[in-house]
C-alpha cells in the first residue's frame, strides 16, 4: 500500500491517479489527498500538513485556502478541520481524480448516442466533462451546460455552437446552479441529456446537494433523450436527496466492473444498459 506520508510515494500516487504531468494536474491532485487527510484525521495542524506533502507553508496555505474557499475545510489559526465527508465527495476536487478509466471507457461509449446536428445537455459531472475532448468528431452540435469548465473546453471547438447556462456560481463544483439555472434550461428542448449522478440506491439516483439535484432535474425535463452515465462505484455509494428513478433513462452507461445482478435490475426496468469495456494496455 503506498504511503502517503513519503513524498516520493505522494509523487508515484500522483502520477498514477493523475494523466499527464502539468502542474495543476498535480495541484488538484495534492489538494485531493489533503482533504482526504484532513477527513480522515477530523483536524490536522497546518505545519503538519506541510511537512506531510513535503511543500512549503505557504504552498500549504494557498491549498488550504482554495479548499476552504470550496467549503471543504475550515481553515483557523494554525489548523484546519473538515467539512461534511458529502461535500467533500461531491467536490471536484474529489471526483476529477477519482475512476479516471472507468470514467474514459464511459464516455466513449456515450459518444454513440451523439448524432450531428443535435442540441444536447451536459451537466457538470467529470464523467460527462470526460466527452469533451471526443465531441469534435460529432459536430455541428449545440451543446448546453451548467459547467464552467466544460464551457472553456468547449470554446475553441469548431462547429459546436455553445450555450453557456448563467446562475449563482459555486466554486466546489466549478457550475452554476440556482434558479436563475434553472428557469433558464426550462426554456429549452434539447434532443439528449447526459448526466452522472453521486449514488444509485434502490434504483433511484441521488446526489448530495439539493441545488444540484433542481438543475439535473430541469434538464431531464427538458430532454427528450436521456442517458445516464455511472461508473460501479455509483451503486455502492449514499447521498442524501432523490432525483429520478434508473427506469426513467433512455439508456444507462456503465464499467465492466458493475456486477451483474446490477446490470440485470436495470435491464428489468426497461431502461437500455450499455456496458463499456475499460482499454486495456
Amino acid at each position: 500500500m503506498t504511503d502517503r506520508k513519503d513524498p516520493a510515494a505522494i509523487d508515484q500516487l500522483m502520477a498514477e491517479e493523475v494523466p499527464g504531468d502539468s502542474r495543476q494536474a498535480r495541484q488538484l491532485a495534492r489538494r485531493q489527498m489533503i482533504a482526504e487527510a484532513v477527513m480522515e484525521a477530523g483536524t490536522m495542524r497546518i505545519e503538519d500538513l506541510a511537512a506531510r506533502y513535503d511543500i512549503s507553508l505557504m504552498t500549504a496555505h494557498r491549498d488550504l485556502d482554495d479548499l476552504a474557499e470550496r467549503g471543504l475545510l475550515r481553515k483557523t489559526r494554525g489548523i484546519v478541520s473538515a467539512a461534511p465527508t458529502s461535500l467533500i465527495e461531491a467536490s471536484d476536487v474529489y471526483r476529477a481524480v477519482r475512476q479516471s478509466e472507468e470514467k474514459a471507457a464511459i464516455a466513449a461509449a456515450a459518444l454513440e448516442f451523439v448524432e450531428p446536428g443535435q442540441a444536447i445537455f451536459m451537466d457538470d459531472s467529470t464523467t460527462v466533462g470526460q466527452m469533451a475532448p471526443l465531441l469534435a468528431a460529432k459536430t455541428p452540435l449545440t451543446v448546453i451546460t451548467n459547467s464552467l469548465r466544460l464551457m472553456t473546453e468547449l470554446s475553441d471547438v469548431r462547429d459546436v455552437t455553445l450555450l453557456g447556462l448563467g446562475g449563482q456560481f459555486h466554486k466546489w463544483c466549478h457550475a452554476f446552479m440556482g434558479r436563475m439555472t434553472t428557469n433558464e434550461i426550462g426554456r429549452l428542448r434539447a434532443d439528449t441529456l447526459f448526466m452522472s449522478i453521486s449514488a444509485i440506491i434502490d434504483d433511484i439516483v441521488f446526489h448530495q446537494s439539493p441545488e444540484m439535484v433542481d438543475t439535473k432535474r430541469a434538464m431531464f425535463d427538458s430532454a427528450k433523450r436521456r442517458i445516464l452515465l455511472a461508473d460501479h462505484t455509483k451503486f455502492e455509494r449514499r447521498a442524501l436527496h432523490g432525483l429520478v428513478a434508473l427506469r426513467d433513462f433512455d439508456a444507462v452507461i456503465v464499467d465492466e466492473k458493475t456486477p451483474a445482478f446490477h446490470l440485470e435490475r436495470i435491464r428489468a426496468g426497461g431502461a437500455e444498459v450499455v456496458v463499456a469495456p475499460l482499454r486495456r494496455a
